[in-house]
């Protein structure tokens, strides 16, 4: 099994930093076919690779979708979208979130879709794009009771309106967000969902063909089928997890992700010596302790002191005392551990499994959190069998 290095530029193998990210982008193909099998044909999937493909590696993840097919990307911020244009991407790309006048040039320039929130946001786009001689792509944004991003469902007329008028502006998408479609109680979701009916509503009276439809995020997919209109924008089931406790496993997907370090130092503690930062620990009888070189600073939250546990020669064992910015001990009993043995943060062995999920109850947060504050500083290597080409540095 082969695993390439991509960006930071420490070599793994060569002993620079033990603790580093592997990512299986086979396994992120079969959850993105996964995905479509479960949607049928004729539903659409826009891979959503926000915050670094959710902690997997923004460049690597997206030659994976282009070639897997995937008809657009959904990004959150403008530079996510050059960073992938300079990588040599010509996949479309949505980036969802808001933006200022400043910023329309350049997604012009670099050929990217804008997302369109109120009236004065298309206007802008507009008087841009005639400026500059070219035609912008946009999706409509409606907020349908998120209130986050985008026009109220119930003023969202004037802005459909609006967009007729516009010479340079190709509406080419209109959609909403759901911001309870991963709760057990799917009511608010459902109520999100008629509002955008209503909205949608305004092309079929007015005899004009409906823009492309979309609303289902990771939730939406799982649990609401009425939410899938012609495209929806997984994130987090596409890497694996799930988003929440409460929702429906309809689908069955795989981590793509495991988190590694390895031990860098054995010692024996004796009984009421008092472990780490703030002395919160101390143990009850003469124990062995390893360290391992991993952190805070690289996004092993602190919160997770003296609650996570690590998996070592398949074993579970705590991580005691404070969880420093670099450093974690970890109790052993009186079993035995080497310098250099794999310590595994996130990821399975021999039968036991820690997973993101996990983590982020440990530490009182959810798995979007825990993926994406995997701190740049750690590495990430990455296996593909079936398109190893996609593994070299370019």
């Amino acid at each position: 099994m082969s695993w390439t290095l991509h960006e930071p530029t420490l070599d793994v193998d060569a002993g620079l930093r033990p603790t580093h990210v592997k990512v299986d982008l086979d396994a992120l193909a079969d959850n993105l076919g996964a995905i479509q099998a479960h949607l049928g044909p004729q539903v659409q999937i826009m891979p959503v690779l926000k915050a670094n493909a959710y902690g997997h590696g923004l460049v690597p993840v997206a030659r994976l979708m282009e070639r897997l097919g995937a008809p657009c990307l959904g990004l959150a911020y403008l530079e996510e979208g050059i960073r992938l244009r300079q990588a040599g991407l010509s996949v479309d790309m949505l980036v969802m979130g808001g933006i200022l006048g400043s910023q329309i040039p350049l997604f012009l320039e670099h050929g990217l879709i804008i997302t369109a929130s109120s009236v004065d946001k298309l206007t802008a786009v507009e008087e841009c794009a005639a400026a500059m001689g070219r035609r912008a792509r946009v999706h409509l944004k409606v907020d349908t009771g998120m209130e986050r991003l985008g026009v109220h469902w119930y003023s969202a007329e004037k802005l459909l309106e609006a967009a007729l008028s516009l010479k340079h502006v190709q509406v080419e998408g209109i959609f909403t967000h759901l911001a309870n479609a991963d709760a057990a109680d799917l009511s608010h979701s459902r109520l999100q969902l008629e509002r955008f009916e209503q909205v949608l509503d305004f092309y079929p009276r007015h005899s004009l063909p409906t823009p492309l439809r979309h609303a289902a995020n990771s939730g939406g997919v799982l649990q609401l089928p009425e939410s899938w209109y012609d495209l929806v924008r997984p994130g987090i089931l596409l890497f694996g997890v799930y988003p929440s406790p409460e929702v429906q496993r309809t689908i069955a997907v795989r981590p793509a992700l495991e988190w590694l370090s390895r031990v860098v130092y054995f010692k024996v503690v004796e009984a009421g010596s008092p472990v780490s930062y703030g002395s919160t620990w101390a143990p009850d009888r003469r124990t062995r302790l390893v360290t391992v070189p991993v952190g805070y600073g690289d996004g092993y939250f602190r919160a997770m002191s003296d609650r996570a546990q690590v998996l070592l020669r398949g074993r579970r064992y705590p991580v005691v005392g404070r969880i420093c910015m670099d450093q974690v001990m970890v109790d052993i009993g009186w079993d035995s551990a080497w310098n250099g043995d794999e310590v595994v943060l996130v990821g399975r062995r021999d039968g036991q499994e820690i997973g993101a999920e996990e983590l982020a109850e440990w530490a009182g947060t959810i798995p979007y959190e825990v993926l994406t504050n995997i701190n740049t500083r750690v590495p990430r290597v990455y296996r593909c069998e079936r398109w190893p080409e996609l593994t070299e540095q370019r």
